[in-house]
């Protein structure tokens, strides 16, 4: 599992950890009943407190994409179609509220993007 944390951006460790791991679960990359590595495996792996390593374990659990089995190790969950693709819509619909908010930016009006989206979506 290949995962890059960004010490000084202001999104904190634990939500960089838990929307990698995340990424990679819909993307497939991690498949269902997967085993993720134990919590001290995984701080000692990326130098992080293991604490920071149980937080974004508990949220992916809260989130349900994965399951904690005391004593066994934290799998990634089974899941229906439905749930991923709701997952992948919803990475899509905050990575495009992110480039409009950068258009906007630059000036760019609304009527804008859409014709250029218009435009890209005709290609």
């Amino acid at each position: 599992m290949h995962i890059i944390l960004n010490n000084t951006s202001l999104i904190p460790i634990y939500e960089q950890l838990v929307d990698q791991i995340k990424n990679l679960i819909v993307s497939g990359e991690l498949a269902e009943n997967t085993i993720l590595p134990s919590v001290r495996a995984m701080a000692s792996e990326l130098k992080i407190s293991a604490l920071t390593v149980k937080k974004a374990y508990d949220k992916l659990e809260e989130d349900g994409f994965v399951v904690t089995v005391h004593g066994k190790g934290t799998y990634v969950a089974e899941t229906d179609g439905s749930k991923a693709q709701e997952a992948r819509c919803k990475a899509i619909e905050d990575e495009l509220i992110q480039l409009v908010a950068k258009a906007h930016g630059v000036g760019m009006s609304s009527d804008d993007i859409r014709v250029m989206l218009d435009i890209i979506l005709e290609e």
